[in-house]
C-alpha cells in the first residue's frame, strides 16, 4: 500500500473513532424522573402574617393550567390547577376537591396568587394540585402553618 493511501486509511480512522467518542460524550444520561411537588413561594411556613396574607405559589414536574371551559369528563394527562385549603389537612391523593365547600378555593382559572383575609390567629394552609376535574393528585400537596397578627 502506498504512503499516501496509509495515510488516507489513518485519518479516516481518526475521524471516525473522534466522531464516535464524540457522540457517546453528547448523548444524555437517562432522564431522571421530574420531581414532583408543590410549595408556598409565600409566605412561609411559620411565618407571622397580616391580613389580607398575600400567597404566591409554585410547583415541579406539572403544568398549571386553567381548566378548559365547559362540561369536563376527561383530564389532560400532566396539567393541573391550584386549591388552597384553610383550616384543613391535604386530602388523599384522587379525592375530589369539591367546589363551593368553604374551606377550598379554587384557581381552576390558571392563577398562582391569591389575597385572603384572615382572622388574627394561628391558621394551618393546605395547597394542593388537583386535575381538571378537581381531583388530587399524587405528590402535590403541601401544608404550613401561618401566624396572624
Amino acid at each position: 500500500m502506498s504512503l499516501k493511501k496509509q495515510l488516507g486509511l489513518f485519518v479516516l480512522i481518526l475521524v471516525t473513532a473522534f466522531a464516535t467518542g464524540a457522540n457517546a460524550q453528547t448523548k444524555k444520561p437517562a432522564a431522571k424522573k421530574a420531581a414532583k411537588r408543590v410549595f408556598f413561594v409565600e409566605p412561609k411556613n411559620g411565618d407571622t402574617v397580616s391580613s389580607p396574607v398575600h400567597m404566591k405559589f409554585g410547583s415541579e414536574g406539572i403544568e398549571i393550567g386553567a381548566v378548559p371551559p365547559g362540561d369536563i369528563t376527561t383530564t389532560r394527562p400532566g396539567i393541573g390547577h391550584y386549591h388552597i385549603g384553610i383550616g384543613v389537612s391535604c386530602l388523599a391523593s384522587g379525592k375530589t376537591i369539591v367546589k363551593g365547600t368553604p374551606s377550598w378555593v379554587h384557581f381552576g382559572d390558571g392563577k398562582s396568587e391569591f389575597d385572603v383575609q384572615l382572622t388574627p390567629g394561628t391558621h394551618k394552609i393546605a395547597l394542593q394540585i388537583g386535575d381538571d376535574l378537581h381531583k388530587t393528585m399524587p405528590g402535590f400537596c403541601q401544608t404550613i402553618t401561618l401566624h396572624v397578627k
